[in-house]
């Protein structure tokens, strides 16, 4: 569907899964898997005024705006009162909606818009996840006046160095990391502890360590990581960047779930010479009985209200068969 003059907040932007988990879209998931929250994504004619080097939004990207992908898959334009309508036929089928900015000076007052008739309408949980460069602390007041209970910040990048070369200066970009690290701890003071995350991508240059002293920080404010596996989007100036080696990636998504439970430190951690992770600092016996639990691997992100992590985004991290982040919770038996 074209987007030249479907803009928000008359229209919005919804994920491929929730465009099938509300009918908008025929088909079903691969081992049946269930999502549990509407993602939403605000579009403008103009598109998104950033630069991220891996995005494909991003507005530096090399493919047509039509072919642009999101998170892997297309991300198709509807009415948002269409949208509204459908989630009220279908609250039954999931448990939280998060509304995902783009760079736009006029993004946070469409944000508030869509939060007030969603909340009028809908009896879920609303979660946005906000971009620090056009964000306001005054637009995060707002956010949760009007009924948004948990914000998420895309820091992306694990270090300063990382940021600014593919956010910042390094693409033209307009980001800061210290603007993303200061609303994020200004959101945890807005929305209390534990109601702001932090996005994390692993394999985006970062040794292991410098990605588990990423997740401790975001932890030691008072909030905790969503994490996610570097994909190369098609027409970003990283497609032809490889992902991180599958190994690699559980190490970490091990590391992220025991910080962000507090049953581990980074400095508990131990690290070879290359950074990467040698030992957790938890007994084998506990350790072992974590990995096998198969928790550590499911898709990290807002709970919903029955305490479970409602933004599972079925293989949007990677596509099945090869999964990354698990969106149901089986005993672990990867490689």
């Amino acid at each position: 569907m074209k987007t030249e003059h479907q803009e928000t907040p008359e229209y919005v932007k919804m994920s491929m899964a929730a465009a099938l988990t509300l009918g908008f879209k025929d088909g079903r998931f691969y081992r049946n898997a269930k999502l549990r929250c509407i993602n939403l994504l605000l579009v403008y004619s103009g598109g998104c005024s950033a630069k991220c080097a891996y995005c494909g939004l991003a507005g530096k990207r090399i493919s047509k705006p039509e072919n642009e992908r999101f998170i892997r898959v297309a991300w198709p334009v509807y009415p948002f009162e269409d949208i509204l309508e459908k989630m009220k036929i279908c609250q039954y089928k999931f448990n939280r909606i998060c509304i995902s900015m783009v760079t736009r000076k006029n993004a946070s007052q469409d944000v508030i818009y869509l939060i007030d008739r969603i909340k009028a309408l809908i009896d879920k949980p609303v979660s946005v996840l906000i971009c620090p460069t056009v964000t306001t602390i005054p637009d995060l007041i707002s956010f949760k006046e009007s009924g948004a209970d948990k914000v998420g910040i895309a820091v992306d990048a694990a270090t300063a160095e990382l940021f600014d070369k593919y956010r910042g200066n390094g693409v033209g970009g307009p980001h800061q990391w210290k603007t993303y690290w200061e609303t994020y701890k200004r959101a945890l003071e807005i929305f209390g502890i534990n109601n702001a995350g932090v996005h994390l991508i692993a394999g985006l240059g970062e040794t292991e360590k410098e990605m588990c002293e990423a997740v401790q920080k975001a932890h030691s404010f008072g909030g905790n990581t969503h994490l996610f596996s570097f994909y190369p989007e098609i027409g970003s100036q990283l497609e032809l960047h490889q992902p991180p080696p599958i190994g690699q990636y559980r190490r970490i998504q091990l590391a992220r779930y025991l910080i962000d439970k507090d049953m581990a430190k980074a400095a508990d951690f131990e690290f070879d010479d290359f950074g990467r992770i040698r030992a957790y600092g938890v007994p084998s016996n506990i350790l072992s009985e974590i990995i096998h639990s198969g928790l550590p691997f499911m898709t990290s992100g807002c709970i919903g209200n029955d305490g479970n992590v409602a933004c599972n985004r079925p293989y949007a991290n990677f596509p099945p068969p090869n999964i990354r982040n698990y969106p149901f919770n089986v005993p672990f038996r990867d490689g």
